[in-house]
């Protein structure tokens, strides 16, 4: 359950320590704990809560997961959670990443499908004149990482969006095109309530007075708003192109019971005729002339066939058959 746990003085990693003696290290002066967790047990959780003085209320909330975007301030201690994405076998998965950031520690917490978080801490190791500046900018390392995540999902869902449009246009109209449409459409509003509370959330870490973040740092996270509003922007369009391609599906439909209802109508006009002809000489009346006329029943058919012809070739014109 806990993933990686070290502490770094200005920048470089020093050494690993284990959650039970994480208190003794945080007492230190110049030094900051960054601890990562994978779906951690109660048990887990209330150490953590020991260790680092965290507030019940946000223990119960990283222990529980399921839990909506979001940014709040528990004394001197930032709780912040973001949700994740990641496209497997052509749906997206959601997970949760929770966040306790003090002045001297960060600790992330990941549920279900949320990718490691390893390349990142590898990635900040490599640069100590960055992770010098502090947890905070630890946080920013993961929640770019995070934001980036989002690209290629959007990505593919866009590509998802161009096939259905080129198949409402381009193939025979099939039952599960609208099937497939309201699946993808649910998938990017998935997304969407995923991405949206990640303006405000950098919003407040780059504008409002946290002391948990330094000046020198809140720059960085200008980089992450300016990802996530793209991404935001990005989801916009794609729900927008995919109610477009709903409606031109749903016309296209409507057009095609046009098309057919006129065929049958065309044919059972031509059809009516001979029925009616039929009909004429099918009462039974006593005296009937045409009956006892010598070619009577070739006038009959050859008048018959002509009217029918007529009217397929007007229908055909007019574009009915």
């Amino acid at each position: 359950m806990i993933v990686n746990s070290a502490v770094y003085v200005e920048g470089t990693r020093a050494t690993d320590v284990d959650l039970e003696s994480v208190s003794d290290q945080l007492c230190l002066p110049g030094r900051f704990v960054w601890l990562g967790l994978n779906d951690p047990d109660e048990a887990t959780m209330k150490k953590l809560q020991k260790q680092f003085n965290l507030h019940e209320l946000a223990i119960e909330d990283a222990h529980r997961a399921h839990q909506r975007a979001k940014i709040e301030t528990y004394g001197d201690t930032l709780f912040i959670v973001l949700r994740t994405v990641q496209m497997k076998k052509k749906r997206v998965e959601l997970g949760e990443t929770h966040f306790f950031l003090g002045s001297n520690f960060l600790i992330t917490i990941r549920h279900h499908s949320s990718t490691s978080y390893a390349g990142v801490r590898a990635r900040c190791e490599s640069s100590p004149h960055l992770l010098k500046k502090g947890p905070a900018f630890a946080l920013y390392a993961v929640m770019d990482f995070i934001v980036d995540e989002y690209f290629p999902v959007i990505h593919e869902l866009e590509m998802e969006v161009a096939s259905i449009e080129e198949s409402i246009f381009r193939e025979k109209l099939r039952r599960d095109t609208t099937f497939k449409i309201y699946k993808l459409k649910r998938q990017i509003l998935d997304v969407k309530r995923s991405v949206s509370p990640l303006i405000d959330i950098c919003n407040r870490l780059m504008r409002f007075d946290l002391k948990v973040i330094d000046e020198d740092t809140k720059p960085y996270f200008r980089d992450v708003y300016d990802h996530a509003v793209r991404i935001n922007e990005n989801v916009d369009n794609a729900r927008e192109l995919l109610s477009t391609a709903l409606e031109a599906n749903l016309s296209m439909i409507t057009i095609t019971q046009s098309e057919v209802g006129k065929r049958f109508a065309g044919w059972a006009a031509i059809i009516g005729v001979a029925t009616m002809v039929a009909g004429i000489y099918g009462m039974n009346f006593k005296f009937m002339p045409e009956l006892e006329w010598r070619y009577g029943y070739f006038v009959v058919i050859g008048g018959t066939a002509a009217v029918c012809l007529y009217m397929y070739y007007k229908f055909k014109k007019a574009g009915w058959l």
